[in-house]
């Protein structure tokens, strides 16, 4: 096999298609008589229904169709529950999701409420506007402590309290560990609310076919298979009935893993009451409201070690927000409480969370998922720790690190997988080196050194030199005079590849060119090419001769889903295997054409040949052609076709590693920054495109930067969210997203037979504390501790003036 496509840097097959502006959206679907809907969306977070007044709206021109709750009878159901509880120490968890539309109560601003079916979107919001809800307003559930004391208002009545789960897990003896410590740091961290904000919101289109009896349904999901198993349910049909494909996704990032939105399942069910096509798309306003959200916790922790830096335990208590339901189970806090362990050593760790009911939106994954709350605690503990002990924080990292002969790595609790959370593999220290010297870490400290040295007592306290001093010895370019730069790096694991499984189909056709189909959906990771990449690989074909399906019910039928970086890992091996089979059929049916040995059969090119006689060969156009005879007689038990199914399924996931360095530099007075140098390294097992891993990174660092200092959601004291529009809602842009330099380590993962790990958020998980390392070290205010995410001009003058009035 002479064909090596795996590991090149090869640009991806679909963008001619997305750059064109050929691909296919669900808004580009356009069908005879489709009509269109609108919501009339609850105006309060918290309030009682006494009554709807349609009877406006009911009696304008073009309106099909109003439905309340009450309208959809039997049909009106709460959403199922995504993931169970984990078979975790202790758990106790109360499942509470919503119905399609809010029946008698709404629990959260911008809650369908009423479903518009007109001839046009514009008639939908017309008659939306018309119609009158008369609510009794109830006092709102918005703060996570306040939520869990008697005197506050219960958001489900039936439960009694505002608790959704309580989880506790152990590992050693934490308390042990405290008594033996030379040091114990306790501290409370804060990470508020954000949203995924994609170029393209959801949307839906439904198509029932009532002579063929068939329903399909085009959905910009990452999950279309459950999707398609669940409306078959929820709808009575066969799944054989129902065709769910998700077609190019603008950007999915987690919220469009969330199944069963309230118009994922309302939207096909018009269409089959009105016997016509039926299209949603959701405006930006709705995805500030009706989206899943992410990334509400306060967490109480303690961490204890010894003189010389070593970790001895960790103690981590915290409060999750899941909004007013909590249909994704709890995945988000479950990696909280996994990842918070990190690279490093923790021999004792007790880690104990309450998820909290709140009258906001409900939460569910977004890039990172639960994976930043927990690195920011673990970090920011570390460079606390450091600065108490007088070590270089990137020292006391190295100090804790596990060793690379020590995997696999049990951590011993429950992932979100529900297996015991274990390391497969990982060099940890060869990350940390080559992060420090990407950054110049050694040079900017000696820098440092000597312009403090030289400007002692003109720079602050801390004596720091200059940002133009700094710049010109770490060759960085810095113009202000006044501004003050920093320093950070920090470290984390990314769990990926978890199960169950993914499927995919290979198909060698008689044309010569080759078919991949598999069930996970895509939104821009790249698996048109990563896939074909594979294939050709196995096949000996060219790249530009395979064709790839992805997303699409009608072709695969068996699947999970694009998320938790999961899909080169687990699609992909089942790709690998189903081309492995293929590959052997062929080496078969050519070594029969050509009267050869298989061992001296090769693939090349699209054929396949005696090694050392190439003109000795046959196509796999011919033996695609002669494996699919038309006539005549076929050995007994012989498969028709150059072709194979497989699926692949990891007994646990692989975990990928990485390291985060920046300069960054601040201005004093305005406190508005600017990242001089971006540094990453990453460690994401044998990579297969380094092109896609480079741009997987490149999003992910936008988006954690976005996280860490731009994009915060806030609500009022009445659960009104005061920033739901791009205008307020603030997005970091090309300015303020910097070069990137990026570095890879390779470790590859023994749990599939590619070696390979996911990389699709090693970008965004560690940029909060990073962020806080580097602006605690460029300012040089002595005692000045960033303990919250995400951050912002004003809130980091808030921070530091707080801190300077302390001190005078």
């Amino acid at each position: 096999m002479t064909t090596q496509t795996f590991g090149a840097r090869i640009k991806r097959n679909e963008d001619p298609q997305l750059l064109t502006g050929q691909a296919q959206f669900v808004d580009d679907i356009h069908l005879p008589g489709m009509l269109h809907v609108a919501f009339k969306r609850s105006d309060y977070a918290h309030a009682r229904i006494v009554n709807i007044d349609l009877e406006t709206a009911k009696s304008m021109p073009g309106i099909i169709a109003v439905y309340t709750a009450a309208d959809l009878r039997s049909f009106w159901q709460p959403s199922p529950l995504l993931v169970p509880p984990p078979p975790a120490e202790y758990v106790v968890f109360n499942e509470r999701t919503g119905g399609q539309l809010a029946k008698d109560k709404v629990r959260h601003v911008g809650e369908a409420v009423v479903m518009v079916v007109a001839e046009s979107r514009y008639l939908a919001e017309d008659a939306v506007e018309t119609i009158g809800i008369d609510y009794d307003p109830l006092d709102p559930v918005l703060d996570l402590e306040a939520a869990l004391t008697e005197q506050t208002a219960v958001i489900h009545e039936d439960l009694g309290h505002n608790m959704a789960a309580h989880v506790i897990q152990r590992k050693g003896d934490y308390e042990t560990a405290k008594a033996q410590a030379d040091l114990v740091i306790s501290r409370r961290f804060c990470y508020d609310r954000g949203t995924a904000s994609p170029m393209e919101g959801r949307g839906v289109v439904a198509q029932y076919d009532p002579l063929a009896q068939k329903l399909t349904v085009w959905d910009s999901t990452q999950a279309p298979l459950p999707i398609r198993n669940g409306l078959a349910r929820i709808l009575g049909l066969s799944e054989r009935q129902v065709q769910v494909i998700a077609p190019f996704i603008g950007g999915g990032f987690g919220p469009k893993v969330m199944m069963f939105y309230p118009e994922e399942t309302l939207i096909p069910w018009a269409a089959m009451q009105l016997r016509r096509p039926v299209k949603w798309i959701e405006d930006r306003q709705e995805h500030f409201y009706a989206t899943s959200h992410d990334r509400a916790q306060v967490h109480d922790s303690e961490i204890a070690l010894t003189k010389e830096g070593k970790i001895l335990g960790v103690k981590d208590f915290f409060l999750h927000d899941t909004g007013a339901y909590d249909p994704y189970g709890l995945t988000l806090p479950l990696n909280t409480q996994c990842t918070l362990l990190g690279p490093y050593v923790v021999p004792h760790y007790y880690t104990e969370f309450k998820v909290v009911f709140t009258n906001k939106t409900i939460v569910a994954p977004y890039r990172g998922a639960g994976r930043p709350h927990g690195v920011f605690v673990m970090e920011r503990f570390l460079d606390l720790a450091a600065r108490e002990l007088g070590l270089d924080s990137t020292e006391i990292r190295r100090r804790n690190l596990i060793p690379p002969d020590q995997f696999p790595w049990s951590n011993e609790i429950i992932y979100q997988d529900f297996t015991k959370l274990t390391y497969d593999s990982g060099n940890y220290e060869a990350v940390l080196n080559k992060a420090k010297a990407m950054i110049g870490w050694d040079e900017f400290r000696e820098a440092r050194r000597r312009g403090g040295e030289e400007g002692a007592g003109e720079q602050g306290s801390r004596g720091l030199p200059s940002a133009e001093h700094l710049a010109g010895e770490i060759g960085v370019q810095s113009k202000a005079l006044k501004k003050k730069v920093g320093i950070g790096l920090v470290m984390y694991v990314e769990g990926t590849g978890i199960g169950p499984y993914e499927g995919a189909r290979v198909q060698v056709e008689s044309s010569g060119k080759v078919t991949v189909v598999t069930g996970v959906g895509t939104q821009g990771q790249g698996h048109y090419t990563s896939f074909a990449q594979i294939t050709a690989d196995a096949l000996g074909v060219p790249v530009e001769n395979i064709y790839v399906s992805t997303g699409d019910s009608g072709q695969f039928n068996w699947g999970t889903g694009t998320f938790a970086s999961r899909g080169a890992v687990v699609a992909g091996s089942a790709v690998n295997e189903a081309a492995q089979k293929v590959r052997a059929k062929a080496l078969k049916l050519a070594a029969e054409h050509l009267e050869a040995s298989e061992a001296d059969i090769e693939l090349v090119d699209g054929f396949a040949q005696v090694r050392g006689v190439p003109e000795a060969r046959v196509s796999l156009a011919t033996l695609a052609a002669k494996a699919n005879p038309l006539r005549g007689a076929v050995e007994p038990n012989a498969e028709p076709g150059l072709e194979s199914t497989a699926y692949f399924g990891p007994k646990m996931g692989a975990t990928a590693n990485g390291a985060h360095a920046m300069i960054v530099e601040v201005d004093p007075e305005t406190f508005n920054l600017k990242i001089l140098k971006y540094v990453v390294v990453h460690d994401c097992g044998r990579v297969i495109n380094p092109l896609i891993v480079e741009g997987q990174v490149h999003g992910g660092v936008a988006q954690g930067i976005g996280n860490a200092f731009y994009e915060q959601l806030v609500y009022d004291e009445n659960g009104q969210l005061l920033n739901a529009s791009f205008m307020d809602y603030l997005l970091p842009t090309s300015l303020d997203v910097p070069k990137m330099d990026l570095g890879h380590e390779e470790t590859p993962s023994p749990l599939n037979p590619l070696g390979i790990k996911g990389t699709g958020e090693a970008g965004t998980i560690p940029v909060g504390p990073l962020f806080a390392q580097a602006l605690e070290d460029a300012l040089g205010i002595p005692g000045l501790e960033i303990l919250e995410i995400p951050l912002s001009p004003n809130r980091l003058w808030e921070i530091v003036e707080k801190r300077r009035n302390k001190t005078v």
